[in-house]
């Protein structure tokens, strides 16, 4: 039995402690707000975020910063945009060589680093890791059969991060393409965005399927760019999550397309999907990528001027469907 510390008990957290604490482990789940610690550990559920989802008496719920002390192994499970931040404050709480697992997926922006590198800078002295792949929380909380891979640039690392997550309904991959497995993650959402305001605007299946295609093309040429492998793309953390977020009911980033595509205000979208919605995170920093990258991305471009220059999405359309003439060579062109 290790110790897992996991810090954010949103709705991946509480489902990632279910997981650890039926394999087995003690699991300490911290919040960042006393109350809702206080509330989480007294109805043992999280019903903000995870209702119905039960947790057993193993999982200690905690506000307190220090009881992550002496994790064999701590999670970050915070938004995108607050991983730096965190990372400082739980500074002193981690131990020489610590692995910690991102599972949040998103760029930072200004700076244009992947989570990992944010970490790494935060805390030189650790080991990183990210868990990404097709998982909805809702899904992975009610032990529903679910497959995502470990990545570190050490493989002994992705491994020992595969040890403690694996389970008969959990099943994890390694894969030391911790590049290819970040990019891929972060920019399915900035995807998913744009599948939610195609079926907002009224548009079948065929639309979506030409979305998804061409984004994962999208998302695989800037992968490549930064350094990534071009078959981790046609993996977990590629097509495969692009798949369930661009599909599936359980997707924040798609709802909140589709209530653009119903023209809902990006304000009046946030307020109302209530989480958070990594693709608006990410797309400045997707673009910004795309221009340092010398990368043609024209989906991640649209969704960046409906996002945040008041662009109309039936417009978007037009300018997508009436680009130039080209032809479909292979992956990545």
């Amino acid at each position: 039995m290790s110790k897992i510390s996991i810090i954010g008990s949103g709705s991946w957290g509480t489902a990632l402690s279910v997981l650890l604490s039926d394999n087995g482990h003690e699991v300490v789940l911290w919040s960042r707000i006393k109350e809702k610690a206080e509330k989480i550990a007294r109805d043992r559920e999280n019903r903000e975020y995870l209702p119905g989802i039960i947790l057993s008496d193993n999982i200690r719920v905690t506000y307190t910063d220090s009881d992550i002390e002496n994790s064999d192994l701590v999670i970050l499970s915070v938004p995108s945009k607050a991983v730096r931040e965190t990372a400082k404050r739980f500074l002193n709480y981690f131990s020489e060589n610590q692995i910690i697992v991102n599972v949040a997926k998103g760029i930072e922006e200004g700076s244009l680093l992947r989570l990992s590198q944010i970490i790494k800078e935060v805390v030189p002295f650790c080991r990183v890791a990210v868990l990404s792949g097709p998982s909805h929380a809702e899904e992975v909380g009610k032990g529903m059969v679910t497959a995502c891979v470990a990545a570190s640039e050490s493989i002994e690392v992705a491994e020992a991060v595969q040890k403690i997550f694996m389970s008969p309904v959990f099943r994890v991959y390694t894969n030391t393409d911790i590049i290819g497995v970040e990019v891929g993650g972060a920019l399915k959402n900035l995807i998913a965005l744009a599948a939610g305001i195609s079926d907002g605007v009224g548009f079948g299946d065929n639309s979506k399927a030409a979305l998804m295609t061409r984004g994962i093309v999208e998302i695989s040429r800037l992968g490549v760019a930064m350094g990534g492998k071009a078959e981790t793309f046609s993996g977990l953390s590629g097509i495969g999550d692009l798949i369930v977020t661009c599909t599936s009911r359980h997707s924040r980033n798609r709802m909140a397309g589709v209530l653009l595509g119903k023209g809902k205000s990006l304000e009046e979208t946030l307020k109302e999907v209530h989480m958070v919605v990594e693709g608006v995170n990410t797309a400045k920093a997707a673009y910004d990528l795309s221009v340092k990258y010398n990368v043609n991305m024209p989906i991640t471009k649209e969704i960046y001027d409906v996002l945040f220059f008041g662009q109309d999405t039936k417009q978007a359309v037009v300018n997508l469907m009436t680009r130039d003439k080209t032809a479909e060579y292979n992956f990545i062109n």
